[in-house]
């Protein structure tokens, strides 16, 4: 029984079934959470330094400060949200030849 290795994934070239190595799970969920909620607490934390400073600065950096806080909230949850999309499609698919009436 040969096998050969495609990807992350070893395949038996006798009966061609996938087996699937543990490095190709995705993260856990818990630290897949906590990543993202500390992007986004710093992320808030850039946008009250915003606030503040729309008030310490003069006229012309006033306006860049103030921009940055009001357009930050929309960046940060982008931001956040993007974590658990980082899959490849169609890699752990299961192909199979479905019966047909004909």
């Amino acid at each position: 029984m040969h096998r050969r290795v495609a990807g992350n994934r070893l395949t038996s070239m006798a009966d061609e079934k996938e087996i699937f190595d543990i490095t190709s799970a995705p993260k856990a969920l818990s630290a897949d959470q906590a990543s993202r909620q500390k992007r986004y607490f710093i992320s808030m934390m850039v946008r009250t330094a915003c606030f503040i400073l729309t008030v310490i600065l003069p006229s012309p950096y006033r306006w860049v400060a103030l921009l940055g806080a009001v357009a930050l909230p929309y960046f940060a949850v982008v931001i956040a949200n993007a974590g658990r999309e980082t899959f490849i499609r169609g890699v752990n698919v299961h192909e199979e030849n479905p019966r047909s009436l004909s």
